[in-house]
């Protein structure tokens, strides 16, 4: 093929994004979903995006009457309960995914909020996440435990962790600096625990060299239609508009939902641009009316 479409989520907007720089003539087009460009150094940003997230769900909580009348202090009960989860872990239990036994398990502040920064991936998963909080704030810790596992037992089934360290010791973590870590990550909620582990590791860990100039912003006049969700707790907007501003044949559009945004509307609009060729004039009124989906505000425990 003389020409090609490209399109990429999450990781794969970074690999479209380098594959645009070092072929842009052969590149039709290019649809970006979850955008994450050089200047996202993975995983320096996760705990910012991670309470950017919770802001704007907490935010869409209140702004919906049945989820503000289940959970009228959403914000609060929160940090309420990382407060208690500051001074000992929570006991609860769960059914293990494997055994059917149901097992006890200590919740740490650390376990928690890794849980449902995952839980946060998934627009079905986070449509939970009030519910699950206000009964945490009760004491019943259990239905968050047993859906956080099932939410980390499906990440790790997607990826093979020991290339991600690979890639990203390389390509993102090598060039994260001790004035950045502070700046950007402490003083956030999750804190740099993840991203100074993560450079321990990388310490050690088996990577190839890459060019010093990796980093650069990619700007290339490849027509490209770039997605983001609203509550997406790692590739945020601003990564989005990030990568737009050094693409002059960009449309950037915000979608209700999480990390990877889809639907009718959106397939529609990719269709469209893949007709065209072009993000001229494309239409995307249909946007104007998703809305995000209900709460789920009540556990079915059976």
């Amino acid at each position: 093929y003389n020409r090609i479409n490209v399109t990429g989520t999450s990781y794969g907007t970074r690999m479209a994004l380098v594959y645009m720089r070092q072929y842009p003539t052969t590149v039709r087009t290019a649809i970006l979903n979850g955008v994450v460009p050089l200047a996202n150094k993975n995983p320096l940003y996760h705990a910012a995006s991670f309470d950017l997230a919770i802001q704007a769900l907490t935010a869409e909580c209140a702004n919906e009457p049945e989820c503000r009348a289940a959970v009228p202090n959403l914000g609060t009960e929160f940090r309420a309960i990382l407060a208690r989860l500051d001074a000992s872990p929570a006991k609860t239990a769960l059914v293990h995914p494997v055994s059917g036994i149901r097992i006890p398990v200590r919740l740490s502040r650390e376990a928690f909020l890794e849980a449902l920064r995952v839980m946060m991936y998934s627009g079905v998963r986070n449509r939970l996440v009030p519910i699950l909080l206000h009964r945490a704030y009760q004491g019943d810790f259990e239905p968050f435990a047993e859906l956080g596992a099932s939410s980390e037992r499906d990440l790790r089934r997607n990826l093979a962790l020991g290339q991600l360290l690979s890639v990203t010791c390389a390509e993102d973590v090598d060039r994260i600096t001790e004035e950045e870590i502070v700046t950007i990550a402490r003083g956030t909620t999750a804190g740099e625990g993840r991203v100074r582990g993560q450079k321990a590791v990388c310490s050690f860990w088996p990577r190839a060299a890459i060019s010093k100039s990796y980093g650069d912003p990619v700007g290339v006049d490849v027509p490209t239609l770039l997605l983001s969700g609203t509550l997406d707790p790692v590739t945020p907007p601003r990564w989005g508009e990030e990568a737009a501003r050094h693409l002059p044949r960009s449309l950037h559009l915000v979608s209700p939902g999480a990390h990877g945004v889809s639907g009718p509307c959106i397939t529609d609009i990719q269709k469209r641009f893949l007709d065209a060729g072009t993000v001229d004039r494309l239409d995307v009124s249909c946007t104007t009316g998703i809305k995000p989906a209900k709460f789920q505000l009540a556990l079915d425990r059976s």
